[in-house]
């Protein structure tokens, strides 16, 4: 049997994947494909938008299909619950200003993107954790 090669390192490309599908999609800053839909209503619909716009909903379709596979709906619940909390706690604590919009947006989206990165590696982390195995489907079924 293969041994499984997860790691950290897997994480965080995971997580850099991510991140790069969330910001690109949108962030305040102004430099997003949300950004740039809405100069293009003004300005005209291309097709790089579109392809653009496809690319970004095959990224968000992969993701958070892994994500509720993995998670599901109880786990993503947990996930929402654990980091809102952790954003009212930092918020508490005063180490972030509540009219500070723009910085509990990124914090926002990264903890989002966390998420996405947390779901897309569960399985391999649940069997580290648990040393069991999980199958979706068997070689019969590829055929």
């Amino acid at each position: 049997m293969a041994r499984n090669g997860f790691n950290f390192g897997n994480f965080f490309i995971r997580l850099f994947f991510a991140l790069f599908l969330v910001l690109a999609t949108y962030n305040p800053s102004g430099y997003s494909f949300y950004h740039w839909i809405l100069k293009g209503i003004e300005l005209g619909f291309e097709p790089l938008m579109a392809l653009a716009g496809i690319t970004l909903l095959i990224g968000w379709v992969v993701y958070i299909k892994a994500t509720m596979d993995s998670l599901g709906i109880i786990g993503l619940i947990l996930a929402f619950a654990f980091f809102g909390t952790l954003i009212w706690l930092v918020i508490d604590f005063g180490l972030i200003p509540i009219d500070n919009f723009q910085v509990i947006t990124y914090i926002g989206l990264v903890l989002l993107s966390l998420i996405l990165a947390i779901g897309m590696s569960w399985s391999h982390i649940s069997r580290q954790m648990s040393g069991q195995v999980d199958v979706d489907a068997s070689d019969d079924d590829t055929l």
